[in-house]
């Protein structure tokens, strides 16, 4: 239980990050196809909430690699 309460903790912060400090990728997050559900009652286990949060992190990552401020 306790990885699965990481996971979700690390995605909050992800998630707070980019709300705050990239604003513009945060109109995106409901479009991460890890966050549709492929089933009617998907389970939200531990690799789930895991490739949920590559997701973000290479959404991230692509934006700070395309976008030079």
């Amino acid at each position: 239980m306790k990885r699965i309460q990481q996971l979700t903790q690390d995605i909050i912060e992800l998630t707070f990050l980019i709300e705050q400090n990239y604003p513009e990728l945060y109109q995106y997050l409901d479009e991460i196809p890890d966050t549709i559900p492929s089933s009617e009652h998907p389970s939200m286990d531990a690799k789930n909430l895991s490739n949920y949060l590559h997701s973000l992190k290479e959404l991230l990552k692509h934006h700070l690699e395309t976008h030079v401020e």
